[in-house]
């Protein structure tokens, strides 16, 4: 997204359920930000915003603690319930940064786990309930995923009296605060996340919510285009 770089990988593994979510799998995601990227990415700056970034995406695509706007379906990833899971690991990478990184990742994970084929497992015999059951991994079979309901995610940039879309690093360096809204195709607002010593009047939250909410539109429209083109292109 214009001289901002990043790349989104997703990683599958078996593992158990969280006992206090049962009928779900898991999933994690992290951010590191590559020296190369940004001479301030040495050392703390770079570990600093490394959970920074990590931490937003999470509130943004996973509902934060609650899981409550989770935007991938964890009980999706549930193979035996209280026993066996999916645990997905999805890791961003910024190579380069010019500004707006938050809506950059959020991009590149959602083209990720479209992409991302998740082997079927048949259970192979039941077990105990203290056992973990035998399965089957197959090689051939594989499930996609339903990437219809994870949104994007829009930064609006607070400058002076003006909200800034896809703001550069100079944009950004002059901000008194930054709202980030992940908003899917209904239209429906899945996280929400606050950044820089600022406040900020509810009106104008409620104001940046309404651009968010009609950026992503356009954005949502751009990126399905981009990945259905890619698809195809690896299918011919």
């Amino acid at each position: 997204m214009g001289g901002t770089e990043v790349i989104a990988t997703v990683k599958a593994e078996l593992g158990r359920p969280n006992p206090m979510q049962p009928d779900k799998g898991k999933v994690s995601i992290s951010v590191d930000c590559s020296p190369i990227a940004e001479p301030a990415f040495e050392g703390r700056g770079g570990e600093e915003l490394s959970t920074e970034l990590s931490v937003a995406l999470d509130r943004c695509l996973l509902g934060g603690k609650s899981g409550s706007g989770a935007a991938i379906d964890l009980s999706s990833l549930i193979v035996v319930e209280g026993k066996l899971c999916w645990d997905l690991y999805i890791e961003g990478l910024v190579i380069s940064s010019e500004g707006n990184l938050l809506d950059a990742l959020g991009a590149a994970i959602k083209a990720a786990l479209s992409s991302t084929g998740i082997p079927k497992v048949h259970v192979a015999a039941e077990s105990s309930a203290n056992e973990q059951p035998e399965v089957d991994v197959s090689d051939e079979e594989f499930l996609q995923f339903d990437t219809s309901g994870v949104p994007a995610i829009v930064t609006l940039t607070k400058v002076g009296k003006h909200y800034i879309i896809d703001a550069t690093l100079e944009e950004e360096s002059q901000m008194s605060s930054a709202v980030s809204i992940s908003v899917n195709r209904h239209g429906h607002i899945c996280g929400l996340t606050k950044r820089g010593g600022a406040g900020l009047d509810p009106s104008i939250i409620l104001d940046m919510i309404s651009v968010g909410k009609h950026v992503s539109e356009e954005l949502l429209d751009k990126l399905d285009s981009e990945i259905v083109a890619a698809q195809a292109d690896e299918e011919e």
